[in-house]
């Protein structure tokens, strides 16, 4: 049986397998099974029913299957043995034997289905491709123009889909408008109930700073200094150690830049997000004195149990340390991984002080 032409159907899987990936027994197989079930549909059949495509040119054949059995007791479904051996003198009872049917006006449907599979798995592949291209762009930063703001979550457009920026990934201060152009973090890339990506984007995520430093300074992109963490309050204040192992560099200068312009980019795109840039150092002491920028430490005794460390500030520097609602010291914890306790002189003092009576 021929259908439209078959020719054409074969050239055309090809095509498929060639540009968009697609697989040409995978296409075949499910082109076969999807006109079985065309079969069945328009012929109201209860046969158990087979259909093959000649992989070479394109000719679509229909058989049913029947069981080879000593008395029949269903036409659709079984065969007697001596009719089973004018096919094949080989046949046994329990053996199956494939009987080839020509149907009536089955060229024309299996034409339509063909075309409606084709379509389906061509659309199959796009998504498949789209879902690879994104995932392996997971962690990067897109831009995107704002297509929906509804309250809740953004819908960008990413260009090829849509990315979804939930509310928790948006910064609380920011106010976000229909066409407007905005960067964001690939957070994650799943595949949705219907097989398209589903692409979540962030600009809350400490990454998205990350990533940021990444951009605007080179030697950060090069491997010379590393970002060894990230703490953020986002639309308030960010803090971001960076180390260099080349002594010859500065990390916090380089991050810095000269007059403050690399980092005021950085700071533009934030909105004004404040941006505390630290030395990381493997001296715990000095490394959360550090993180405690902007406010001066005065000492820093660290218990390796618990990761708890005590610091003593001077008593106009309090305020400083812990910072608006306890900002600081919640930004600095985080950065650097241990609880931390802060004093200030005077009430060290007054501790010692009641200690000793």
């Amino acid at each position: 049986m021929k259908t439209m032409d078959s020719k054409e159907l074969i050239i055309a899987i090809e095509e498929l397998e060639k540009e968009r990936g697609i697989n040409k027994k995978y296409l075949l197989e499910s082109l076969e099974s999807a006109l079985v079930m065309a079969y069945k549909r328009n012929f109201d059949s209860a046969e158990n029913v087979k259909v093959v495509m000649d992989k070479e040119n394109g000719d679509i054949h229909v058989y049913a299957v029947k069981d080879v059995v000593e008395t029949v007791e269903d036409q659709k479904t079984q065969i007697q043995l001596e009719e089973a051996k004018k096919i094949n003198k080989k046949l046994e009872i329990g053996d199956k034997v494939d009987i080839e049917i020509i149907p009536k006006n089955f060229g024309r449907i299996a034409a339509g289905t063909a075309k409606q599979i084709m379509i389906q798995k061509i659309r199959e592949a796009e998504r498949d491709i789209l879902y690879t291209e994104f995932s392996a762009r997971k962690g990067e930063i897109v831009t995107g123009m704002i297509q929906k703001t509804d309250g809740n979550a953004l819908v960008l457009d990413l260009g090829k889909l849509e990315g979804i920026m939930p509310i928790k990934e948006q910064i609380p201060t920011e106010v976000y408008h229909v066409n407007d152009k905005i960067k964001a973090y690939i957070l994650d890339v799943q595949k949705g109930t219907k097989g398209s990506p589903q692409v979540t984007v962030s600009r809350s995520h400490p990454d998205f700073v990350r990533k940021l430093f990444e951009f605007e300074i080179p030697e950060i992109y090069e491997g010379l200094i590393e970002i060894k963490n990230v703490s953020r309050d986002p639309g308030n204040r960010s803090k971001v150690a960076v180390y260099s192992t080349n002594k010859n560099i500065d990390p916090v200068g380089s991050c810095v830049g000269q007059n403050g312009m690399r980092i005021q980019n950085i700071i533009h795109e934030l909105n004004g997000e404040k941006i505390d840039v630290i030395e990381w150092d493997e001296n715990p002491s000095i490394y959360i004195a550090a993180a405690l920028l902007p406010a001066q430490v005065l000492a820093v005794d660290i218990k390796e149990e618990g990761k708890f460390a005590q610091v003593i500030v001077p008593d106009d520097q309090l305020s400083l340390a812990i910072g608006k609602s306890g900002q600081n010291a919640r930004l600095a914890a985080r950065l650097t991984n241990w609880k931390i306790d802060i004093k200030s002189e005077s009430q060290f003092r007054e501790i010692l002080e009641a200690a000793q009576k």
